[in-house]
């Protein structure tokens, strides 16, 4: 469950935990990490609207 809480956390979805240690290089990690959740999510939202919802309304 630790997979799914960090992603929680990387989506603001979740607090992040005050008590766990922030060094500069973690902060790099969780924010491209970030990055590349939000781009993964978009890509599957265009894949989504490209397959599946254009090809109703033809």
């Amino acid at each position: 469950m630790g997979i799914l809480r960090q992603v929680a956390e990387y989506l603001y979805i979740k607090k992040p935990d005050p008590n766990e240690e922030k060094t500069q290089w973690m902060k790099y990690m969780h924010g491209i990490n970030r990055i590349s959740i939000f781009v993964f999510l978009f890509a599957m939202l265009v894949l989504l609207l490209r397959y599946v919802i254009l090809p109703l309304f033809r």
